[in-house]
């Protein structure tokens, strides 16, 4: 059963490889933001004072604007050490700065001297950002202990390959969904072996996982068409617009589509192996009938856990947009059919459908393995297998019976 496995999944194993070499946009020189006419540099800097008065100079009018002025104090950038000041708006809109804040300004490039050349674009958060990620990497270490550090590290070379591959050969302007196709695969293999190690159940989750994503991609593919989306958002527009390449926004769409469901299917099938493998092991004696159905039972309460976490993540994101339309007065089915709330409706569906489907894929195909697999579940690799063997050998003695011999018969004494 390893062997048909293998047959199955080494192709497209090879075919995400040579995929992404094919893909890759080797020599391509991508330009920069000066380059798009973006040359805008962050500046860090520290606000040492800030008063609140009218935006104007001169003596306030009654009903004008109110702002604030900071002065801020420049920690990088063409000026490290200088002072200068930034005049910004007290709208609900402008976020509030106070002294002590460490800002980020956006510098234009163009005369450092100018305090216009300068604007208050954000806070800086890389030390909270990174603590978290420490408090994050601890966690996932002292309960997963080895196997949370090969999750953490799968967990790098994922967002390496978004950023090295993914992106890079959407913006030399391959097609979008191809790229998300082959990049998910390629995750998918790297980090479902990395952090679980290579093993007939690894193989299963794989193998219902690549399926799973294969319907997913059909169906995003053809109700993306039924419904006519475009995937033209407005930030999609402002970015072809600058780029200037000619990038599929539908397929950009039907790629975030892919992507985002792959971290859920993982869960799912991942669960669902474990689950099979883990019956095998507790009743020997069960058939791949039995197998399937206790399987499927479980897969039914988690199934309805995960989707109801995708809709949620999904609507989390869409939420100021959601409340924007709240405002707008217009019928709930008028905002349901609206490009921006569309494409949300159908990335959840087709995603939701995905996660239902790889429940009965998954646990077919690890019914069918287990029952071929040694009832004790022996599907554990080999420094595994040793250190059950030492265990085994340390916790148990071997009694070799001794022969039973001839009594000597006592000699007799004389009174």
């Amino acid at each position: 059963m390893k062997r048909l496995l293998a047959f199955a999944l080494v192709p497209f194993a090879l075919a995400a490889i040579v995929g992404t070499l094919l893909l890759y946009p080797f020599g391509h020189q991508q330009r920069t933001g000066a380059d798009l006419g973006l040359g805008q540099y962050p500046v860090k800097a520290e606000v040492i004072a800030a008063e609140a008065g009218p935006c104007s100079q001169g003596a306030p009018v009654e009903g004008e604007q109110m702002c604030v002025k900071l002065r801020v104090l420049m920690q990088d950038g063409p000026l490290p050490g200088r002072v200068m000041e930034q005049t910004m708006p007290t709208d609900p809109g402008t976020p509030k700065f106070a002294v002590g804040d460490d800002i980020v300004l956006s510098y234009a490039g163009a005369n450092p001297e100018s305090e216009t050349s300068y604007q208050v674009v954000d806070f800086q958060r890389g030390g909270s950002l990174m603590l978290l990620a420490v408090v994050f990497a601890a966690a996932v270490i002292v309960l997963g202990r080895w196997q949370g550090l090969a999750a953490l590290i799968a967990l790098g070379v994922s967002l390496v390959l978004l950023v090295g591959f993914v992106l890079p050969a959407i913006l030399a302007g391959e097609d979008p969904l191809l790229v998300a196709v082959v990049g998910s695969g390629l995750i998918m293999f790297v980090v479902l072996y990395l952090t679980h190690g290579f093993s007939a159940r690894t193989s299963t989750a794989v193998l219902g996982t690549l399926l799973s994503l294969a319907l997913i991609g059909v169906l995003s593919t053809v109700f993306a068409g039924l419904t006519a989306l475009t995937g033209l958002d407005e930030n999609t527009t402002s970015l072809i617009g600058v780029l200037g390449t000619p990038i599929d926004a539908r397929g950009l769409l039907l790629a975030g589509t892919v992507i985002g469901a792959l971290g859920v299917l993982d869960d799912v099938t991942v669960t669902q192996t474990s689950a099979v493998w883990e019956l095998r092991k507790a009743d020997p004696g069960m058939s791949w009938r039995q197998l399937y159905t206790s399987g499927l039972r479980i897969g039914r309460d988690h199934v309805s856990s995960a989707v109801n976490t995708l809709v949620l993540a999904y609507a989390g994101a869409a939420l100021p947009l959601l409340l924007a339309y709240a405002l707008s007065g217009r019928t709930f089915t008028e905002v349901v059919t609206t490009q921006a709330v569309a494409q949300e409706v159908v990335r959840t569906l087709v995603g939701s459908i995905g996660l239902v489907a790889a429940v009965p894929i998954t646990t077919a195909i690890a019914a069918a393995v287990a029952i071929r697999e040694p009832a004790g579940g022996a599907d554990t690799s080999a420094a595994s297998r040793a250190s059950q063997g030492a265990a085994a050998g340390a916790g148990t003695t071997r009694l070799t019976p001794k022969r039973p011999g001839r009594r000597r018969p006592r000699p007799e004494t004389s009174d």
